[in-house]
C-alpha cells in the first residue's frame, strides 16, 4: 500500500510540475503577444509622426483584412488547424463588444484549467482524475459563461435603446432625409452600443455594400429578434412599398409593448427565481449553523479528502439545480 501511495504521489508531482511547466510556457506567450503588439503600435505611431510617405508608386499599396487570431504565427496555426469551428466562436467574442480575440481567449482557457487543477489536486488534495476533470470544466466553462454574460448584457443594453433608434430614424424620414442618411445621424447620436453599430452599419455601404447586405451583417452580431424585425421592415418596404415613417412608428411601438410584457412575465416569475435562491443557500445556511454549533463535526467535511470529494459533488449538484430552476422560470416571447 505505501508503495502505491508513493507511486500516486510520484504521479500526482510529475503532473504538477508539468502544469507549472505549461503555467510558464503560456505566461511567456501572452508576454511575447503583448511585446509584439507593443511594436506594431510604436511602428504606427512611427509612420503617423513622419508623415503620408509621397510615393508614385501609390498602385501598389493594398488593404488586407487581418485574419489571424493570435500574434504569435505558430500559435494562430494551431488554433485554426485544431479548433472544429472557430467562427462560431468568434461570432460570439464579437457580440461582447469587447476586443477579445480568439487566441487570448484559448490561452485564457489553457491557463485557467492548469490553475484549476493545480489548485485541486495539490492544495484541496483531491485525486488526480477528479482535479482534471473539474480543471477541465473550470477552465473551458467559467470564459464560456463570461463570454455570454458580456454579450448578454450589450444585447440587453442595445435592445433596450433600440426603439429611441427607430424613432430618431423616424423624424428624419419625416423631415425628408433618406434611409441611409438617418441610420448615419443614429450612429452620430445615439450612445453605444447602438450608435457604434449603426455607424458600421453606415461605413459597411459607404464602402461599397447594399444597406440590405450591410444590415444582415450586422444581425450577425446582434442577434436579437428586435433587429430582425427592424431588417424586414426595411426590406418588405422596399420591395412592396409604402409609408416606411409609418411602419418604423409601428415597429417602435410594438418593441416597447414587447419589453413591457418582458417585464410582466419577470413579474410574475419572480417567486420560482426567489425559490431558486432560498433553496440555493439553505446549505450554506446550514453549514455555518453547524460550524457554530459543533465546529469539530462538520470540519470532519474539510478534513477528510473523502468529505471534499462529497463536498464537490453537492455543489456541482446544487449549481446545476439552481440552473435548472432559473431556466424554467424564463420564458420567450
Amino acid at each position: 500500500m505505501n508503495g502505491l501511495f508513493d507511486d500516486f504521489d510520484t504521479v500526482t508531482t510529475l503532473v504538477s510540475l508539468g502544469g507549472a511547466a505549461v503555467v510558464v510556457l503560456l505566461f511567456l506567450g501572452i508576454a511575447s503577444s503583448l511585446n509584439t503588439e507593443r511594436k506594431r503600435i510604436m511602428r504606427r505611431l512611427e509612420r503617423t509622426q513622419k508623415g503620408p510617405a509621397i510615393s508614385t508608386a501609390a498602385s501598389s499599396v493594398t488593404v488586407r483584412i487581418d485574419g489571424a487570431d493570435s500574434s504569435i504565427r505558430g500559435f494562430d496555426k494551431i488554433i485554426k488547424r485544431i479548433m472544429p469551428n472557430p467562427e462560431k466562436l468568434r461570432e460570439r467574442l464579437v457580440r461582447t463588444g469587447k476586443r477579445i480575440s480568439l487566441g487570448e481567449y484559448v490561452l485564457v482557457s489553457a491557463l485557467l484549467v492548469v490553475l484549476s487543477f493545480s489548485a485541486l489536486s495539490i492544495f484541496a488534495g483531491l485525486p488526480a482524475f477528479v482535479g482534471a476533470l473539474f480543471g477541465v470544466a473550470i477552465g473551458f466553462g467559467l470564459p464560456y459563461l463570461t463570454v455570454a454574460f458580456l454579450a448578454a448584457r450589450r444585447l440587453k443594453q442595445f435592445t433596450t435603446m433600440f426603439p429611441e433608434a427607430i424613432e430618431l430614424i423616424v423624424r428624419g424620414l419625416k423631415s425628408g432625409l433618406p434611409v441611409t442618411e438617418s441610420i448615419k445621424s443614429v450612429g452620430a447620436e445615439m450612445a453605444d452600443p447602438v450608435g457604434i453599430e449603426f455607424r458600421r452599419i453606415a461605413d459597411s455601404f459607404s464602402f461599397g455594400q447594399t444597406l440590405d447586405q450591410a444590415l444582415w451583417t450586422a444581425a450577425t452580431r446582434l442577434d436579437t429578434p428586435e433587429f430582425r424585425f427592424f431588417i424586414i421592415s426595411l426590406s418588405v418596404q422596399q420591395e412592396t412599398g409604402g409609408n416606411l415613417a409609418e411602419t418604423l412608428e409601428n415597429l417602435a411601438n410594438i418593441l416597447r409593448r414587447r419589453k413591457q410584457m418582458k417585464k410582466k412575465i419577470r413579474a410574475m416569475s419572480a417567486e420560482a427565481r426567489a425559490s431558486a435562491m432560498i433553496i440555493g443557500s439553505l446549505p450554506f445556511i446550514m453549514f455555518g449553523a453547524l460550524m457554530a454549533i459543533n465546529a469539530d463535526y462538520a470540519m470532519v467535511l474539510i478534513d477528510d479528502p473523502r468529505g471534499r470529494l462529497v463536498l464537490f459533488m453537492a455543489a456541482s449538484s446544487l449549481l446545476t439545480g439552481i440552473g435548472i430552476m432559473f431556466k424554467m422560470a424564463r420564458f420567450e416571447i
